[in-house]
């Protein structure tokens, strides 16, 4: 899963939305949110898949010079195995917020860390509600089988954030 390009994509259109904020009233420079990777088996709470395990580590690659200083995942291990790498590559410790606790995970992240790049791992179904609880006023879905997803949220001084998503 070699992506340079990627990884140069997202460093560049997360740098310049970054660069772009001047007002410090703002939440945080970014929240970043995907989907957990792709998962071993449809059981309660398995594993990631070879090719998931390698997803998480080009995450950890994509996001390792943005200097993410949280990231929060779910109670299911699928989604603390995705933060892992960038979480070890950043000495962070993964903050778990119930993963049907959507309004809680936003209220936290904005509350805890109001000046910092943050991560947030969610599920299909979790992950269109904390971005629109984020305030993006565009419909996202996500289907069952897609795993590619990032999205970096920068909110703005005044109406809702820029909402930029990319594929990795």
């Amino acid at each position: 899963m070699k992506h340079p390009s990627l990884r140069a994509l997202i460093q560049g259109a997360a740098f310049a939305l970054l660069m772009s904020m001047t007002t410090p009233a703002l939440a945080q420079k970014a929240i970043i949110v995907v989907r957990h990777a792709e998962k071993v088996d449809e059981s309660a709470d398995p594993l990631l898949s070879a090719v998931g395990t390698a997803r998480a580590e080009a995450l950890a690659k994509a996001l390792a010079s943005l200097e993410v200083k949280a990231a929060y995942v779910t109670q299911y291990q699928r989604t603390a195995l995705t933060a892992a790498p960038l979480a070890g590559r950043m000495n962070l410790k993964p903050i778990v917020v119930e993963a049907e606790a959507t309004e809680e995970l936003v209220g936290r992240m904005r509350k805890e860390h109001p000046n910092d790049v943050v991560l947030t791992v969610g599920h299909s179904n979790t992950v269109p509600l904390i971005v629109k609880l984020l305030g993006a006023t565009e419909s996202i879905e996500i289907g069952s089988d897609e795993y590619d997803s990032l999205f970096v949220v920068v909110p703005q001084a005044s109406g809702p954030p820029t909402v930029l998503r990319l594929r990795f």
